[in-house]
């Protein structure tokens, strides 16, 4: 996928102005209209100055773009930078563009947090002596870490929140908020908080906002659903002789039975010390067999002692 720079496009700097990006789309949008322009690329030219006007002319659509780093050049092959999409408030409602690019269409398309499918506009009603409606339903994507599914609780969260002040110049405005995580929500659930959204129209309900929840990468554990993988490092003799060890879990330390005749790669379960849940999750110890370096003499006489004492070649079904 081929990044586009919108702002190359339209011929103007980052920092620039709504004044600034209206006056080059209408320039551009004038010199490439197909029914004026005699240029081979016309029209091709002409849906990519849309493009670019679509995405730098909307607040939100801007500043999520300029959230992908300023270090990338028109055409180049395209790898969002981890995270790119976190901390976002956006309005509900569809960002999708007929005939654009698939670089939008994976920025501002159905399967972004930006896109079409987390719509949750407004709702009109009637009645009364006028028009009411519900305020626009909030989106955003919000980090937290592991343990804060684990234990639960209330924990302040920052959002970002872009628009244009009087000089035209993008902004974005910080909000905070206290938000309670239930006990064992997984990544890809969303926390909703009424009437955090939009205010309404008319004396109608704000909207809602919705906040889909991410893990941030955690040192020790891996996420499945509720479930988790911790890799445990072993001795040899621990792995051959089995032995109780100490791992460590979400909950606090447990000692854990290694087996005897262990190998590496092998799972061990912890039942129920996972994530919460009805049933709480599971976590996988998965075994890592790690040889110590011989760094003395006495300890390479050890390795040696034990190349003549065993008699194994655990490469022997290789020959077969």
């Amino acid at each position: 996928m081929e990044y586009k720079d919108y702002y190359e496009i339209l011929g103007v700097s980052r920092d620039a102005t709504q004044d600034d990006i209206k006056k080059a789309y209408r320039k551009l949008a004038r010199k490439y209209h197909p029914d004026v322009s005699e240029a081979a690329d016309a029209e091709e030219r002409f849906k990519e100055v849309g493009e670019a006007y679509e995405v730098l002319s909307d607040a939100e659509k801007r500043a999520a773009y300029d959230q992908l780093g300023s270090n990338w050049q028109q055409g180049q092959d395209f790898r969002p930078p981890p995270d790119w999409d976190t901390g976002f408030e956006f309005r509900g409602g569809g960002f999708a563009g007929e005939g654009f690019s698939d670089f939008f269409e994976f920025v501002f398309g159905g399967g972004s947090p930006f896109g079409p499918d987390m719509a949750g506009g407004g709702r009109g009603r009637g009645g009364g002596g006028g028009f009411r409606s519900q305020g626009e339903d909030h989106h955003a994507k919000v980090a937290i870490d592991l343990e804060d599914s684990y234990q639960g609780g209330t924990r302040t969260i920052t959002l970002q929140v872009p628009e244009y002040d009087q000089q035209g110049r993008l902004v974005r405005r910080q909000r905070q908020i206290d938000v309670r995580i239930p006990k064992g929500i997984t990544s890809g659930q969303r926390i909703r908080l009424s009437g955090q959204g939009a205010p309404g129209m008319g004396g109608g309900p704000a909207g809602d906002l919705y906040l889909e929840v991410e893990f941030r990468p955690h040192r020790l554990f891996q996420v499945d659903g509720h479930d988790l993988t911790l890799e445990l490092p072993i001795t040899p003799w621990e792995a051959a002789l089995g032995s109780k060890v100490s791992v460590p879990t979400l909950g606090g330390s447990v000692e854990l039975k290694i087996p005897e005749g262990a190998r590496s790669g092998q799972r061990l379960r912890l039942k129920g010390r996972g994530l919460p849940g009805n049933p709480a999750g599971n976590q996988y110890v998965r075994l890592r067999v790690d040889v110590p370096p011989a760094r003395t003499e006495e300890q390479r006489r050890l390795y040696e002692q034990m190349r003549e004492g065993f008699d194994f070649d655990p490469r022997a079904d290789l020959n077969r």
